[in-house]
């Protein structure tokens, strides 16, 4: 490790074997924690090239609990988390009205990094109780066209770093790791970006993955499409930059978006929204996020199309059920 750190202390970058090889050691406890710490360091300071983010991508998937899919065609929506917005639970509403509108849905996530409260913290805040094995996560995907992976349960080989991530309390490149180390490796992504500059990291990184994905990066720092202004959307359907009027809606402030001040009350506002009691503005938001993972799989022609899909899947109530049936499995 001494001459890694020296490495990119020097401002020099890792290969992908190096990083792969280094993050396996690492999650099997061959550095100091100092070390460790150190390393993880560097990458506050700088943002991983895509040589080395690759690398440590595929480390976490040789170690993860890998969930068997059986050929269905399913769509992972998330947010990298970092905009320090404090939004309502968008991706993870979003994900239940894509699933809702008849689209398998696989959410990988985990509690909350930088916000009151993540999808973790908001499912079990309803009574969900997550699934902890690949055969629990089919069970879901059959039952209610929707599952969730639990980051923790599957990717169990990141408990001896967990506690060092913790001391150190800053985000590191694992955050930047989320969105790309889904253990179902569903055929398509939509993944919601707070930085321009990680956007392009991602768009290099997914197009050699070879899957269906649309990156979505709001110009005033969201990582959703926010209605707060345009936002722009890269990915296998091509490049635009969207805005609010392109689907028909108006802008809506960052004070609509509010995520709540605890858990409790981002999960009230949660439950309010699937039940149809939102506001008209957390309504369009949810609904224009998951046209856009509707589009992304073809079971909307357009973002247009999408909307119209997913707001009807959240006022007919079929988003409530898919929650609904979530919270009764494994009861």
């Amino acid at each position: 490790m001494k001459d890694i750190l020296e490495q990119l202390f020097s401002k020099h970058y890792l290969t992908c074997a190096q990083a792969r090889a280094l993050l396996l050691d690492m999650a099997a406890g061959r550095y100091a924690p100092a070390q460790t710490a150190a390393f993880l360091t560097v990458f506050r300071m700088r943002t991983p090239c895509v040589e080395e983010l690759e690398g440590f991508r595929a480390a976490l998937l040789d170690l993860c609990v890998r969930v068997d899919l059986g050929g269905v065609t399913a769509v992972d929506l998330v947010g990298t988390g970092g905009d320090g917005k404090n939004t309502f639970n968008i991706s993870t509403l979003a994900a239940l009205v894509t699933a809702g509108a008849g689209q398998p849905v696989v959410k990988h996530g985990n509690y909350a990094s930088s916000s009151v409260s993540g999808a973790s913290n908001v499912l079990e805040e309803l009574g969900v109780r997550l699934a902890k094995t690949p055969e629990d996560a089919r069970v879901d995907l059959d039952r209610c066209g929707f599952c969730y992976l639990h980051a923790p349960y599957f990717h169990p080989a990141m408990k001896q770093i967990a506690p060092i991530r913790k001391e150190l309390g800053v985000r590191t490149f694992f955050n930047l790791l989320g969105p790309l180390v889904n253990p179902a490796s569903p055929s398509h992504q939509m993944i919601g970006v707070a930085q321009s500059s990680v956007l392009r990291l991602y768009h290099y990184l997914l197009q050699k993955m070879g899957v269906k994905y649309v990156l979505v990066h709001a110009l005033d720092g969201y990582d959703e499409f926010s209605l707060t202004g345009a936002s722009r959307i890269v990915g296998s359907l091509g490049e635009r930059l969207l805005e609010p009027c392109d689907l028909g809606l108006q802008v809506v402030s960052p004070a609509e978006l509010s995520g709540g001040k605890t858990p409790a009350e981002a999960a009230r506002i949660f439950v309010r929204i699937l039940e149809g009691q939102g506001s008209a503005a957390q309504e369009r938001i949810v609904a224009a996020n998951a046209a856009l993972a509707l589009q992304l799989t073809g079971r909307a022609q357009s973002a247009e199309d999408g909307f119209f899909m997913a707001l009807e899947a959240l006022k007919s109530g079929r988003a409530l059920g898919v929650l609904k049936r979530l919270s009764a499995a494994r009861g």
